[in-house]
């Protein structure tokens, strides 16, 4: 049994996870951190990891950036497991992120989805075959509640395909110039609306012919169940960096 403490438990994930959670007879959250407190809860809860006392074998974080510093304290005060879901970090907290790695296992991921990895996958293998032939566009839809823009998930799709294109230059907003395509851009763009869960679309545009990879999540639940396989998978672990890759190589 893997105890978890589950960071950001009021959220809209937060619910989806520990939901997930009841089904299954692999893991349990023993304890919750939110600066809002649950209605009622069957775990320990907390408003913040200062006031926090459990006994636990991994966390699974899915809150807010802010919440970095003091989860990652924490961790490290007792050496436990962190599965990183939360999303919209500066560049300065990833660098924490690596430097807590060093020390305890991370898990570190901007979507936990098994098809939005397999689509990662796939962006790779088209870019190295199509070359600077086809041009690069990534389209992501979500909610409009999501805080942080571009996805953290197109963001992993794009550092994908620029592991194959090295010359790759990210560019979120064409009104700002007027100037022709280059070849070594990939366009991102944005959509936020309603309560899209999340839509990602990668778009090889060629002369007299367009591929297009695509990903639609019908609920949250496809990320809860990947978190909670993380927190599993995490357990035991040594010290270092993991993602779903590691993942899904282990169920080989």
């Amino acid at each position: 049994m893997t105890r978890i403490i589950m960071t950001g438990c009021c959220g809209k994930m937060g619910k989806s996870i520990l939901s997930a959670a009841e089904n299954r007879t692999d893991v349990t959250v023993v304890a919750g951190v939110d600066i809002v407190a649950p209605a009622q809860a069957d775990y320990v809860y907390a408003s913040s990891f200062d006031s926090l006392s459990c006994d636990a074998d991994v966390i699974v974080d899915f809150s807010n950036p802010s919440v970095l510093d003091d989860m990652l304290r924490y961790a490290l005060a007792h050496k436990l497991p962190v599965v990183i879901c939360t999303t919209g970090y500066s560049e300065e907290q990833k660098q924490q992120i690596y430097q807590a790695s060093k020390d305890i296992p991370v898990f570190y991921s901007g979507n936990m989805s098994l098809g939005i990895n397999l689509i990662i996958e796939l962006a790779k293998k088209a870019a190295a075959v199509f070359g600077e032939g086809f041009d690069i566009e990534i389209v992501e839809q979500h909610h409009n509640q999501k805080l942080d823009a571009p996805s953290g998930t197109a963001l992993m799709i794009a550092d994908a395909i620029a592991q194959v294109r090295p010359d790759s230059e990210y560019v979120y907003d064409r009104h700002a110039y007027r100037k022709k395509r280059d070849k070594k851009e990939i366009g991102i763009h944005s959509i936020r609306g309603g309560n899209i869960v999340g839509e990602h679309e990668v778009i090889f545009a060629g002369q007299d012919e367009v591929l297009t990879i695509s990903h639609s999540a019908r609920s949250k639940t496809v990320f809860a169940v990947g978190a909670l396989n993380a927190a599993v998978f995490l357990k035991g672990k040594a010290a270092g960096m993991y993602d779903m890759s590691d993942l899904l190589k282990a169920t080989e």
